[in-house]
């Protein structure tokens, strides 16, 4: 769409987003929405993006934090938007949306763009506006999500851009997500340009997925399991033996290749590789070390190791890796009160 830092700009025709507050929202989530909104007006000196706050009454709206926010407006007396994002509860709240949802299903007939911040994915999935649409939601509720809502595409992708539905996992994803569309709307310099104000080391992309903590996946009643892979987790220069890791857990060798067998599908050496590997590939796309260097930081004894173990888990060398990566990042940017505000300017 060009240069948003021409003099063409000031032509362009704000985009308006509306949020709608949910009780007990992410304080966190939303904050981290609407800050590029208004970073992206102060960098160009423009009024890039209007926001509006939305709650169901139009009365103030509380969030996990406790801090009352005041809003622009009900769901009955909306101005015409661009896009609204649910900023949903934390947790979810199950009951009492019924409004809500039909509101939403309205915008949804209306071809509003409609867009869910944390767990504000499951409303937008309860008015069937998810059907057939790649959608994310916070790893805590994913399962759930996958579960109630089969029709719906879940990933474990920090953010999912999919037509005109918006979806991230919360919390600082919020900011990736909204990086990506001021670069869809304006170009990736002037996402980058917000992103170096909030010091933010890296624009994530869709691709990037959230790390599902091990603990929520197969729950406290395996603490020896957990150790071991906490110990993988401290030792990725210089990896132990499974042997090693079954001596500092207490427990024999074959009893620890049978917990991670039975609850992780695998067996130490496998998850550990995969662990190293991982780290790894974060390395390639997040620093500029030589590929050798990262092979050396991730426990690989030679580059030829290195690079075979990658391709077969890969399917492509490290090189190749930071040049996709390299390639990705070129197209895709990635109480007490607060005043109310419907336009974030300067």
């Amino acid at each position: 769409m060009g240069n948003p830092l021409s003099n063409d700009s000031s032509q362009r025709k704000p985009h308006r987003f509306g949020f709608l507050l949910l009780p007990n929202f992410s304080l966190i989530a939303f904050s981290s929405a609407i800050e590029p909104l208004r970073m992206a007006n102060w960098v160009t000196g423009e009024d890039c993006y209007e926001t509006v706050l939305i709650s169901h009454d139009g009365e103030a709206v509380s969030s996990s934090f406790g801090v009352q926010t005041l809003v622009d407006c009900s769901l009955k007396d909306i101005p015409p938007l661009d896009a609204i994002f649910v900023c949903g509860a934390s947790p979810i709240a199950r009951t009492g949306n019924e409004a809500v949802i039909g509101w939403l299903r309205r915008q949804g007939q209306a071809n509003v763009a409609l867009g869910g911040i944390g767990t504000g994915s499951y409303l937008l999935a309860c008015a069937g506006l998810l059907n057939d649409y790649r959608a994310t939601i916070h790893w805590w509720d994913l399962d759930a999500l996958r579960e109630e809502f089969p029709g719906t595409q879940v990933t474990n992708n920090l953010y999912e851009i999919d037509g005109n539905r918006y979806t991230c996992s919360g919390g600082t994803a919020s900011m990736d997500m909204m990086l990506f569309l001021i670069g869809q709307h304006y170009d990736m310099n002037l996402a980058a340009k917000i992103s170096e104000q909030f010091i933010c080391e890296r624009m994530r992309t869709s691709d990037d997925q959230q790390r599902i903590p091990l603990k929520a996946r197969i729950g406290a009643s395996q603490p020896k399991l957990i150790e071991a892979v906490t110990l993988m987790e401290a030792n990725i220069e210089e990896p132990l033996s499974t042997d090693d890791l079954a001596f500092h857990v207490g427990v024999s060798r074959r009893h620890l290749e049978r917990l991670f067998k039975k609850h992780l599908q695998t067996v130490p050496s496998k998850y550990y590789l995969e662990l190293r590997l991982e780290k790894a590939r974060q390395m390639l796309r997040q620093s500029d070390k030589p590929a050798l260097q990262v092979g050396l930081a991730c426990g690989f004894s030679s580059a030829s190791y290195f690079s075979t173990a990658y391709r077969n888990h890969y399917g492509v060398t490290p090189r190749e890796e930071r040049k996709r990566a390299a390639e990705t990042e070129e197209r895709q940017p990635a109480g007490t009160q607060f005043g109310r505000s419907t336009l974030i300017s300067n």
